[in-house]
Parts: structure tokens; C-alpha cells; sequence
């Protein structure tokens, strides 16, 4: 059953954390990092407050009335933070989907509909950092993304929209 696409409710904002740790990437053959990762400043940035600014933006992915996957963007210029970002406005992406419903598209269509929702509201570009053996990079290339900037590990990439 294809997964239906909607924006986050107030209510489900306590979703940001579980969705924020299955989002931080595992190469496969390592133990799952402590949950409490997420707390790490560098991390937190991404989810904490969320929905308390404007720009702010989540969608959700619902499948038989379960939450498989999310998609987030928010404006990080200026925060205090590793992971660099490509333009004051350019809002950075987060996506996570849960296991069990990896692979079967999910991803792609929670994606679609992030740019889709992006363009609408007049953004010229979005960003993200995804580690280099991730598996996304794939997803992101075939969408338009393109790596402007890497380090050891990650690639910067951006998507004009």
C-alpha cells in the first residue's frame, strides 16, 4: 500500500525524536548508536523547538494508519553546528524513514512532496549532508541533488528548486 504524505500536526510534534535518531545514519556491521545521541548540540539543533518558527516544515509518511517515515526542513544559518550548510537561505533537509518501511518507496515520495511543498512556498534551493555510504546519496542524485561541497565523510549536496 502506497504511503499517504501529510504535514506533521502540533500534536504529533513529540515524534521529532524518534524520527531525528532513525534519521542519524548506521553503516551497516555497527551497534546502534545510545539513544541519548540525539541530544548531542549538533544534532538537537535539527528538532529542537521545532514548529516554533514559521519556516519550519514537516510531512509525514502514513501507512495503515502508521507513522513509516518523516521529512523535515529548517533554516540552521547561523546556529552553532558541524554539518555545514550551503546558503543563509537555503533551508536544510532531514529525512528518516523506520525500518520496516524502507525500500519500498517511501523515501522518494516523502521527498517529492518536501520539494513540491518547497517550491510552492518560493524557495530557490534545499540542502542536506548525508554520509557518503549511505545508500540515499543514490535517491538524492536521482532527484537533481548535487554534492557542492564534501568532506571524509559527507557530501553537501543541494537541490535548485
Amino acid at each position: 500500500m502506497p504511503a499517504a504524505i501529510r504535514e506533521l500536526r502540533k500534536e504529533e510534534l513529540c515524534l521529532m525524536p524518534d524520527l531525528m535518531y532513525e534519521a542519524i545514519y548506521l553503516p551497516e556491521g555497527l551497534a546502534p548508536y545510545p539513544r541519548d545521541i540525539i541530544k548531542l548540540p549538533v544534532i538537537d539543533v535539527y528538532i529542537s523547538d521545532f514548529g516554533k518558527y514559521p519556516t519550519d516544515h514537516c510531512l509525514l509518511a502514513e501507512v495503515d494508519g502508521s507513522i513509516a517515515g518523516g521529512v523535515w526542513t529548517r533554516f540552521l544559518a547561523g546556529q552553532t553546528k558541524t554539518y555545514e550548510y550551503v546558503e543563509a537561505d537555503a533551508p536544510e533537509l532531514v529525512i528518516a524513514v523506520f525500518g520496516e518501511y524502507r525500500n519500498q518507496g517511501v523515501g522518494l515520495s516523502l521527498m517529492n512532496a518536501m520539494i513540491k511543498l518547497l517550491g510552492k512556498k518560493g524557495y530557490g534551493t534545499v540542502c542536506l549532508s548525508v554520509d557518503k555510504s549511505n545508500y540515499a546519496v543514490g535517491m538524492y542524485r536521482k532527484l537533481g541533488f548535487k554534492a557542492v561541497g564534501e568532506n571524509a565523510i559527507d557530501y553537501v549536496m543541494e537541490l535548485s528548486l
